[in-house]
């Protein structure tokens, strides 16, 4: 399966939907479009999981990466939507720890 990656970029925040899977095929696609995003100071990013059904670590390892630039770039990393079993995948790994994760978990199986 594919993912779609849609962005909608202002001045302050950039909304990134997703919808798919991200696995060791689609996340460097997200990459390419998530990274320079975070890149920008000050600038929120904000990710719709939503429509993410299966995530594996290579994805994890994409927001990871997110995460990293934007200590180092003074933005802001904040993942929202996410399917039950998505959000499962980080609270596992330890990274609703340190990643913004809007509590509001979406449904699906």
């Amino acid at each position: 399966m594919n993912l779609d990656i849609n962005v909608s970029d202002n001045d302050s925040t950039a909304v990134v939907t997703l919808a798919g899977e991200i696995d060791a095929y689609t996340a460097p696609q997200l990459k390419e479009q998530l990274l320079p995003l975070t890149k920008v100071s000050g600038k929120v990013v904000e990710v719709n999981l939503e429509n993410v059904n299966y995530m594996d670590s290579t994805g994890l390892g994409v927001f990871v990466s997110a995460l990293k630039s934007t200590k180092e770039n003074n933005s802001e990393l904040k993942l929202v939507q996410l399917q039950n079993r998505v959000m499962r995948l980080f609270e596992i790994t330890g990274l609703t720890d340190i990643i913004n994760i809007d509590s509001t978990v979406r449904g699906g199986s």
